[in-house]
């Protein structure tokens, strides 16, 4: 299977793309064995686990060796590497370059910066430009921090249109839950429209209906797994109920393939 062509195509099938985001090989590989078509990795996740911050463009390496294992999954990746982990265009588009060669099917690359600020958009479209004219036929989603960091929210539409001039494959914009927002931005968008699931926005099915083509879940799972570990260290403590339906030591090996 050519996985890059198959996460293309995953774009623009009957339903929108559910793409759930992993941390680790073993995360990633219980969801490639639950059925999950793609899977995306977390920038959270990856660098707290790596004991360092997020989205301070810090985890250059980590992300590198994770997708280096991620690699070997049987679906299509994509890695999200933050804002590129350098300002140079060719610099960034030569990390790209690694990824593709190591077969990871497509990047998320956002134009927040250090989460207090946005990137010049025109500065974010030469990294994207310089990573397809490197790589073209990665999966290029470019992010949209306008909501997320609730900066220059009326720029949204105009930055995506910038990034999808400079040869973009999808636009996520993080953040938006109102459907009429979601709505809006997928009409003015001519490529798949990524959006963040949010437990207090729209349900899969009316993410659908207003056209959006691929939901992630960001950091929700990795998240959800440290208040998972906290609860069941509490129960063995304090003599509680476990939940059921935790793998067995000889699962968990069988599905990495140890």
């Amino acid at each position: 299977m050519n996985k890059t062509k198959a996460f293309h195509d995953l774009h623009h099938g009957a339903g929108p793309l559910v793409l759930p985001n992993a941390w680790d090989f073993g995360s990633a590989a219980v969801l490639a064995a639950e059925g999950f078509a793609a899977i995306g990795t977390t920038s959270l996740g990856v660098a707290v686990a790596a004991g360092l911050t997020d989205g301070a463009g810090v985890t250059r390496d980590e992300t590198l060796a994770l997708a280096t294992r991620l690699a070997r999954l049987p679906v299509p990746v994509t890695v999200d590497i933050e804002g590129g982990f350098s300002e140079d265009p060719g610099t960034v588009a030569e990390y790209v370059a690694q990824l593709a060669g190591l077969g990871i099917a497509g990047v998320n690359l956002e134009d927040g910066r250090a989460d207090t600020a946005l990137a010049e958009p025109g500065h974010q479209a030469e990294l994207i430009a310089a990573i397809k004219s490197r790589a073209p036929e990665l999966f290029v989603n470019a992010r949209v921090d306008t909501y997320w960091l609730r900066l220059q929210q009326d720029s949204t539409l105009a930055r995506a249109e910038e990034y999808v001039q400079a040869g973009a494959d999808g636009v996520f914009v993080p953040g938006v839950t109102d459907p009429d927002q979601i709505g809006r931005i997928v009409a003015a968008v001519p490529l798949p429209v990524n959006m963040l699931y949010s437990v207090a926005g729209p349900s899969i099915a009316e993410l659908a209906a207003l056209g959006v083509r691929r939901i992630s879940t960001g950091s929700l799972l990795y998240r959800a797994a440290l208040a998972g570990i906290v609860d069941v260290a509490r129960a063995v403590r304090d003599g509680g109920a476990i939940r059921s339906g935790i793998p067995s030591y000889r699962e968990i090996q069988a599905i990495t393939g140890s």
